[in-house]
């Protein structure tokens, strides 16, 4: 990257003991790991219920998994109480992100569970999602992300079937798997610097270039120049979303 020796990051982590299923705390490694091998000082800061929302307005970049439906009807209430107005105005302003499943859920326009139940999101990303019941999507899923047209590899496992307002904000296009509904071959969300998607796994150890468009973004954002990050290498990793893509 740049020849520069100080550039640090925040990472803010919600609801680190409550929003962690399919070990989407692999996200947090692969992020600060990835920053470190360039030199980048990754502070990761756990936010969860007990914590002042404060602390969002210091974060550079934020993550947020999924998690079981008590877990979610906790977090829901705490977002909504607390921490949902400031995390708001940081994706609005450009603050790069990371929602997976239920946190992607939340921060729509609202959540119609199996028995008809309308549960307000925080209106952030311009979706809905609905569970009409049916079965859940679950298995191995390929995208193709619509900016760089890089193929991604991940698991998902859910519910509830999210619609976006406008498909053009889609993340991605599915290429094997369900995605956002099963229908109209959508995955995910771009929400100007913030992305929900439906992808456990995790998503980053798989996908080492979306890890590094989130570093980027946020030291961009951060310092307000053009950062070019240092190669790694990724033989490995590389190797593995292949083999997973060749299925």
């Amino acid at each position: 990257m740049n020849q520069k020796s100080n550039y640090s990051l925040t990472i803010a982590w919600l609801y680190p003991d409550l929003m962690n299923t399919y070990a989407d705390r692999g996200n947090i490694i692969v992020l600060q790991k990835r920053c470190q091998w360039r030199g980048v000082n990754a502070i990761i800061q756990k936010i969860s219920i007990s914590e002042d929302e404060n602390l969002l307005k210091k974060a550079d970049l934020i993550f947020m998994g999924g998690a079981q439906d008590t877990q979610q009807e906790i977090v829901n209430q705490d977002l909504f109480e607390k921490k949902g107005v400031s995390l708001k105005k940081r994706i609005e302003e450009g603050t790069p992100g990371l929602y997976i499943c239920g946190a992607y859920q939340f921060l729509g326009k609202y959540y119609i569970t199996a028995d008809g139940k309308k549960l307000p999101g925080l209106e952030i990303f311009p979706a809905y999602t609905k569970n009409s019941g049916k079965d859940r999507l679950i298995g191995n899923i390929i995208i193709q992300e619509n900016q760089t047209q890089n193929t991604l590899v991940g698991f998902e496992n859910h519910g509830g079937r999210t619609y976006l307002d406008d498909p053009a904000l889609a993340f991605a296009k599915v290429v094997k798997g369900f995605g956002n509904n099963s229908e109209d071959r959508t995955e995910g969300i771009l929400y100007k610097n913030s992305i929900g998607s439906y992808l456990h796994g995790p998503i980053l150890p798989k996908n080492p270039t979306l890890a590094d468009w989130l570093i980027q973004k946020a030291l961009e954002e951060k310092y307000k120049e053009e950062i070019n990050l240092k190669k790694l290498d990724d033989e490995l990793e590389m190797k593995a979303r292949n083999a997973i893509a060749n299925l």
